[in-house]
């Protein structure tokens, strides 16, 4: 479901992967007002439906503005973070929820892009260890209405956009000479970090 901006590094560039992967991201997302899913986004079962028709681009902008700053944030079921040892991804395919303790986000930014009702198209600059699908779910919930993540793309990461990108397809099938044209050195993205 999510597409955009991913951060490969290779060779020594390993190294400052953590340091990369640590900056602030930008991401354009939809969601839909009215259904709630077990995964909190598109890739989800419909667990439950609720009307969503009284509310008014007011209130949806108001909603918005509620999850800016810092905030806390509880991981949903179906991810990476681990419990015990175990990802809870794993725990969630056999059918367990187990607590979760809220993370502390930050939300630098939010701008509302579209509203056709049920869905809600938006931009979001957040912090790292930030779920947008809990986002999306948080919005709904505080609407009343519930709500999951219809799609998601992730835009910049850190200093780093679309604009120097490459697709997968252009990665496995593009001119060598070209892709390492396209390559950043160690000290191109000390310069892009402000390092």
């Amino acid at each position: 479901m999510a597409t955009g901006l991913l951060i490969l590094v290779i060779g020594r560039a390993t190294k400052i992967q953590d340091l990369l992967m640590a900056e602030d991201k930008e991401y354009v997302g939809s969601l839909e007002l009215g259904v709630i899913t077990s995964t909190q986004d598109a890739d989800g079962e419909v667990v439950e439906t609720r009307d969503a028709s009284a509310i008014d681009e007011g209130q949806i902008r108001e909603a918005f503005a509620s999850f800016t700053g810092d905030l806390y944030q509880t991981p949903p079921m179906v991810s990476a973070i681990k419990k015990d040892g175990v990802p809870l991804y794993k725990l969630a395919r056999q059918g367990k929820t187990v607590q979760r303790e809220p993370r502390l986000v930050h939300v630098y930014s939010h701008r509302i892009d579209a509203i056709s009702l049920p869905v809600v198209d938006f931009t979001v600059v957040c912090s790292k260890g930030f779920y947008v699908r809990t986002y999306a779910h948080d919005i709904g919930e505080k609407l009343g209405c519930g709500a999951h993540l219809r799609s998601l793309r992730r835009t910049k990461s850190g200093k780093f956009g679309l604009e120097r990108s490459v697709t997968f397809e252009e990665l496995k099938h593009g001119d060598r000479r070209e892709l390492l044209g396209r390559l950043l050195s160690l000290p191109e993205v000390s310069r892009l970090r402000g390092a």
